[in-house]
């Protein structure tokens, strides 16, 4: 479940949590993620120092989220999609949506060779290995 959160009641929410993780899209589409600190400022998030591959993902494809994790297990992470663009050596963040979403279900236990929910086991073989 998400609860949406006012983006005029951001500020608010943000002091709750101590860094996000900023999602960019490469140009095959795989995802970036980094650690970062941003600071609400004139209703942007901005963050100082982006990397090299981050500027460049932002620059291409505007859009990205930010995660922010729960600061104790039985929280809500905080979710905002926004518009990135640089400014200088700053990345600016034009927040367009966010919500709290749901906690992490707590891990169950499981019986002997079984998944406690709907899973599928994997089994990871090197490239070209016989199947």
């Amino acid at each position: 479940m998400s609860i949406p959160v006012e983006l005029s009641g951001l500020a608010e929410t943000l002091a709750r949590y101590r860094y996000a993780y900023l999602m960019t899209a490469g140009s095959q589409g795989a995802p970036h993620a980094v650690a970062v600190s941003p600071a609400l400022q004139e209703g942007e998030l901005v963050i100082a120092g982006a990397g090299r591959r981050t500027r460049a993902n932002a620059e291409e494809r505007a859009a990205v989220g930010l995660v922010w994790p729960p600061v104790k297990d039985d929280d809500y992470s905080l979710i905002v999609d926004g518009e990135a663009r640089m400014v200088g050596e700053q990345l600016h963040i034009r927040p367009q949506r966010a919500v709290l979403h749901r906690p992490a279900p707590a891990p169950q236990a499981k019986a002997e060779g079984s998944c406690a929910s709907e899973c599928m086991e994997l089994s990871l073989k090197p490239c070209g290995s016989p199947s």
